[in-house]
């Protein structure tokens, strides 16, 4: 007889960021990135309606009848907390779950430079973590938001779709709302969220154009933003912002965008060359006067350059940042060049050396 209970241990004593449950094939994990079947028969409709329903509430199984799909966090007892989609599928349910770590990293952990910190004393602005789903962004969002928390005495205000990390009040207090369980939306979220006092704010992520306004409204205002959105690199960041706006007001938020973000760290996850585990990799856009003139000026383009160039504001391109890992034996050469956005360069780099 199938049970969550022993599906979501597998999962905790595997190792696996990820368990996939859908009818016709096993429970399946992910594990370093590859997904590993499980050694169980395939599942069939009713064993993934009972598996639904071991931890999804009436309402939310409600939701996933009238929309097809839902979201929430589930906390697996004090073992550990998972994001939750609950889905349709050929009339079925079905269901991915994404492992939530009980202990959050720190900046050095997860690999990114000591100077990205002095960002987090920034007083007001914009920052944007940004990569493909399942990079790590909210990792580390969480790694971030914990220094700030317990470093600074400050309001921290969370919020997200489901809640994915909890934080406890340290030298800040911290409250975070739920999107559909404590506020309707981001963009109420954000509007409401000004009148209490809040220093800092994490918005989940930028996913209309509503709270794209309202985030870059409050870090004119006063506050210290973070946000996500799934792009690759900063200079498509920063037109895939500018992009939502109609086209009568894109030179109005390019001004706008130009002085309000501090940085874009745009990130990926590779395997290690051992085959266990993974690592980030990083391109990092700080917002210097340069950067900020050439967003003013729709010149996104040439802030590659400005990248490549600016290594002693701490920025870095992804393909430094791959080159880096790939010198230390921490990710192959095969990894590197797949990920690499400009392939035959590192190629030239590595003849040279």
């Amino acid at each position: 007889m199938l049970d969550m209970k022993e599906l979501l241990e597998r999962v905790v004593e595997e190792g696996a960021s990820d368990l996939h449950l859908c009818v016709g094939c096993p429970p399946t994990i992910r594990v370093d990135g590859r997904l590993v079947p499980l050694e169980i028969p395939p599942l069939v409709a009713t064993d993934t309606e009972k598996l639904v329903r071991s931890i999804t509430s009436d309402q939310n199984q409600e939701k996933v009848r009238s929309r097809g799909g839902v979201d929430f966090g589930f906390s697996f007892g004090d073992r550990a907390r998972f994001r939750v989609s609950v889905y349709k599928q050929k009339g079925s349910f079905a269901m991915a779950l994404r492992l939530i770590p009980s202990r959050m990293m720190t900046l050095e952990e997860i690999g990114l430079p000591p100077m990205i910190k002095n960002l987090l004393y920034t007083p007001r602005g914009l920052i944007l973590i940004t990569g493909p789903t399942g990079c790590g962004k909210s990792t580390t969002l969480a790694a971030m938001l914990n220094v700030i928390n317990q470093e600074k005495d400050c309001h921290i205000l969370t919020i997200e779709d489901p809640i994915e990390y909890f934080h406890d009040h340290a030298k800040s207090v911290v409250t975070q709302r739920e999107v559909e369980v404590d506020v309707p939306d981001f963009h109420e979220a954000i509007v409401r969220g000004l009148r209490q006092d809040p220093d800092v704010i994490l918005v989940g992520e930028m996913r209309d154009l509503a709270t794209m306004e309202a985030a870059m409204r409050a870090a004119e205002t006063g506050h210290l933003v973070f946000s996500t959105l799934h792009t690759t690199g900063a200079g498509r960041t920063v037109d895939r912002i500018i992009d939502a706006f109609p086209v009568g007001q894109q030179a109005q938020v390019r001004s706008q965008l130009s002085q309000s973000i501090v940085a874009v760290i745009s990130q990926i996850l590779l395997v290690r060359a051992s085959g266990r585990g993974r690592i980030a990799a990083f391109e990092i856009m700080i917002a210097t006067p340069s950067i900020q003139n050439l967003i003013r000026e729709n010149k996104t383009f040439r802030i590659q350059s400005d990248i490549q160039t600016g290594s002693r504001f701490g920025m870095k391109t992804l393909d430094m940042s791959l080159m880096e890992l790939y010198r230390k034996g921490t990710i192959s050469q095969e990894s590197m060049m797949a990920a690499a956005q400009d392939a035959e360069q590192i190629l030239i780099q590595l003849r040279s050396k």
